[in-house]
C-alpha cells in the first residue's frame, strides 16, 4: 500500500509518467494522501530564500526590526486561511478554481480564475527571475562573464528544469518536497550561524509610523498564507473525504507559519548588516564567509525550483478552469512559455524589486475578498458540495443565470472596490484613505470583511436552499462521464 501510494500515475492523454488528473474529479480509489504529507509538501516549498527576501525587503520599508518581527508574526498567522482553503478538496474531489464555480457560477467562475492565473504566472515569473539572477551570480563567482547571450541561456535552461516537477504532477511535488525539506532546513541553520553574529538590531534607531507599518503588514500578509489560499486544494483535493478537518489545518499551518516566520525574521534580522543589498539574493549573504556564497546560491536555485513548481502547477490546472481544452500537461508546457517571456523583462529590469512589492500588494485587491466570499460559500452550503455539479461546464444548481452567479460577482466587485479605496502602492497608486491617513494601508481587512459580509447578506438565502438540493453521496461513475471543461 505504501508502494502504490508514491506511484505517479500513467497519463491517459500525454506522455508516460505524467499525472493523468487535472480539474477532474479525483475517485475514492485515489484519494492516497494524508493531511501529514500536507505539512512535508508545504514545509519544503516555504523552507525557500523566496521567503528569506521577503523578510528583507520588509525592512526597506523603514521599518526597525522590533516593528518587523511584529508584523512577521502577526502577518504570517494568515496561514491559517490556506488551512482553511485547503478543506473543500476533499469534499469536492477537484482543483480551487472548480470548486470555485459554487460560489460565482461556470462562467463567473473564469473571471476570477484568470485573476488567478495572472497571480500565479507573476509569481512564478519571480521564482525564475531570481534563479536566473543566482546562476548569474554563481558564474560570476567562477569568473566567467555574463553577457546578454548567456542570461538568455541560463534562463532557457531553467525554463527547462523548471518544467519537470509541475509536468510529472502532484505525487511527484509531494514526494520532491519531503526529500527536501531536511536540506533546506540544514542550509539555513548554517545561514543563521554565519549571520546573526554580524546584525545590527539597532540600526534603524526610531522606527516607522504606524501607517507605514500598515503597509509592511498588507506585504507580509500577500506574501505568506493568504497570497497562497487560492493553490490549497489544488493539493488537498487527493486527501479522502473522510480525512479530518483539524489536522489538515493542522498540518498546513505548522508546516508554513513556523518557517515562514523563522525565515522572514532571519531575513529581517540580516537585512539589518547587508544593507541596500538586502533585497536581492546575492546580496544578503555575499558579505559573509566566502566559502558560503557557491552552497547558499545551489541551494538557494534547487528552493527556487521547489517553489515554483507549486505555482506552475496551479496555473495550469487554472487554465483548465478557464475553460481551455487542453490536457493539464499541455497548460504546463504554456505556462512555462509564457513564463519565460515575462521573466526576459523582469532581469533586463532595473527595478525588479519595485516590481516585486507592486506585485504583491496589488494581489491583496482581489485575493482578500475572493478569500472570504469562498469561505463564505462554503460555510453556507454546510461545507458541502454536489461533486457532479461542479464538474458541469453548464447546467446543473451552479449554473444559475447563464453560468453566473452574479450575488457572487458583486460582493467580490464591492470587496476590490474596498481595497482600492484603502490601499497604498505608492507612487503607482495611493487610495483616497492611505491619501488622507499619510500612507496607511488597511486594503486586505476592509477587502475580506467588505467582500465576505456582502456575500452573506446577498446570497445566504440562495446558497442555503442550494445546500438543501446537493445530494450526500457521490455518484462517481455518473461524474466520470462529464468533461469538466
Amino acid at each position: 500500500m505504501v508502494k502504490e501510494a508514491f506511484e505517479i500515475p500513467i497519463a491517459e492523454s500525454g506522455p508516460v509518467g505524467i499525472e493523468r488528473r487535472g480539474i477532474d474529479y479525483i475517485p475514492a480509489r485515489e484519494r492516497w494522501a494524508k493531511p501529514v504529507n500536507l505539512f512535508w509538501m508545504w514545509g519544503g516549498a516555504i523552507f525557500n530564500v523566496e521567503i528569506l527576501v521577503y523578510g528583507a525587503v520588509l525592512m526597506s520599508f523603514g521599518l526597525s526590526f522590533a516593528q518587523s518581527v511584529i508584523i512577521i508574526l502577526v502577518g504570517n498567522l494568515s496561514y491559517f486561511l490556506l488551512g482553511l482553503t485547503s478543506l473543500q478538496g476533499p469534499e469536492a474531489g477537484t482543483t480551487t478554481f472548480t470548486i470555485n464555480r459554487a460560489s460565482f457560477g461556470q462562467n463567473g467562475s473564469k473571471l476570477i480564475a484568470f485573476f488567478n492565473w495572472l497571480t500565479q504566472v507573476g509569481f512564478e515569473t519571480e521564482g525564475l527571475a531570481l534563479i536566473v539572477i543566482a546562476g548569474i551570480a554563481l558564474l560570476s563567482k567562477a569568473g566567467i562573464h555574463t553577457s546578454t547571450g548567456v542570461k538568455v541561456a541560463i534562463l532557457l535552461v531553467a525554463a527547462a528544469i523548471q518544467l519537470l516537477l509541475p509536468l510529472f504532477g502532484h505525487q511527484a511535488i509531494l514526494k520532491a518536497m519531503k526529500m527536501l525539506f531536511l536540506p533546506f532546513v540544514l542550509l539555513f541553520i548554517v545561514f543563521a550561524i554565519l549571520g546573526l553574529g554580524k546584525v545590527n538590531l539597532h540600526s534603524v534607531a526610531h522606527g516607522a509610523n504606524w501607517q507605514t507599518m500598515t503597509e509592511g503588514l498588507a506585504f507580509i500578509l500577500a506574501a505568506s498564507g493568504l497570497g497562497w489560499t487560492e493553490n490549497g486544494n489544488d493539493f488537498s483535493r487527493y486527501l479522502p473525504r473522510e480525512s479530518s478537518h483539524k489536522k489538515t489545518v493542522g498540518w498546513v499551518f505548522l508546516g508554513t507559519y513556523i518557517p515562514s516566520v523563522a525565515l522572514m525574521i532571519l531575513g529581517a534580522a540580516v537585512a539589518t548588516y547587508v544593507g541596500s543589498a538586502s533585497g536581492s539574493i546575492t546580496g544578503i549573504a555575499e558579505k559573509f564567509t566566502p566559502w558560503f556564497i557557491w552552497p547558499y546560491l545551489i541551494v538557494s536555485i534547487i528552493q527556487l525550483f521547489a517553489i515554483n513548481s507549486l505555482d506552475l502547477y496551479s496555473s495550469g490546472v487554472t487554465l483548465q478552469a478557464l475553460g481551455l481544452k487542453i490536457s493539464r500537461w499541455q497548460a504546463v508546457i504554456l505556462d512555462t512559455i509564457i513564463c519565460t517571456s515575462l521573466t526576459a523583462y523582469a532581469i533586463f529590469s532595473s527595478s525588479f524589486n519595485t516590481l516585486l512589492q507592486e506585485f504583491i500588494l496589488f494581489i491583496i485587491v482581489w485575493v482578500a475578498p475572493w478569500t472570504a466570499v469562498y469561505l463564505v460559500d462554503w460555510l453556507l452550503r454546510k461545507r458541502r458540495y454536489s461533486a457532479l455539479d461542479l464538474q458541469r461546464s453548464k447546467g446543473g444548481i451552479y449554473y444559475r443565470n447563464g453560468g453566473v452567479h452574479w450575488v457572487g460577482i458583486i460582493a467580490q466587485v464591492l470587496g476590490m472596490a474596498g481595497a482600492m479605496l484603502t490601499i497604498d502602492v505608492y507612487p503607482h497608486y495611493v487610495s483616497i484613505f492611505s491619501n488622507a491617513t499619510n500612507g496607511a494601508d488597511i486594503s486586505v481587512f476592509v477587502g475580506f470583511f467588505v467582500g465576505g459580509i456582502s456575500y452573506w447578506l446577498l446570497a445566504r438565502n440562495q446558497v442555503t436552499k442550494e445546500a438543501l438540493e446537493q445530494p450526500l453521496e457521490i455518484d462517481e461513475l455518473a461524474i466520470a462521464n462529464i468533461n469538466p471543461n
